[in-house]
């Protein structure tokens, strides 16, 4: 009977190791164009990785709404944008591809999900959202990063509340009015991460 307990039990710390180990190895670090990790609370600019539609992610001129900031990508194409931060919802340092992350422009300008917008039917992406506290409240305000062919694009499918119902889409860009805002969609941007 002890055999057949220690067996049962090299069996289990084989498992949970083994297991471990795949987990840490789905979430490989996100690496920006010269093949550095990136780090949580350094500046980067997000990029397109198709060239000749627009430039950097940036922030559009105030609106008339509680909160005026939507996410765009600059019309220019050689403009970088605005240089922006992640905040892993688990501390992390370094940031690594299909974990919840904050996106934030400046302290006040945390990236979020706006509401449905009927007119466009759209789900728009603003800066409106409140940085950490993972969990109900933000599940709004939470994105990730995954592997998209051999670069990346940015996904809203938040995993902070466990009982919350969201959707999981990839983010793209919708234009109106000649502005090209960020948008939850079925066609994702392809990015790129350049240290600001």
């Amino acid at each position: 009977m002890s055999s057949l307990l220690y067996i049962s039990l090299l069996l289990a710390v084989f498992i949970s190791h083994h297991g471990a180990t795949t987990e840490a190895a789905a979430l490989e670090p996100v690496t920006d164009i010269y093949g550095g990790r990136l780090i949580s609370g350094t500046k980067y600019y997000i990029l397109p990785v198709v060239r000749g539609r627009g430039g950097g992610l940036t922030m559009s001129k105030p609106e008339n709404k509680t909160c005026p900031k939507s996410v765009i990508q600059d019309q220019y194409e050689v403009s970088q944008g605005l240089p922006l931060e992640f905040s892993p919802s688990d501390k992390s340092r370094i940031i690594r591809v299909s974990t919840d992350l904050n996106f934030k422009f400046c302290a006040a300008s945390v990236w979020n999900l706006d509401n449905y917008d009927e007119k466009t039917n759209q789900w728009f992406v603003t800066a409106c959202g409140v940085e950490g506290n993972p969990g109900q409240a933000t599940v709004d305000n939470w994105f990730k990063i995954e592997k998209y062919e051999d670069d990346y694009k940015i996904v809203f499918c938040p995993t902070v509340c466990d009982f919350c119902k969201v959707m999981c889409r990839d983010v793209g860009v919708f234009v109106q009015d000649g502005m090209r805002r960020l948008v939850l969609g079925d066609v994702p941007l392809k990015v790129m991460f350049k240290k600001a």
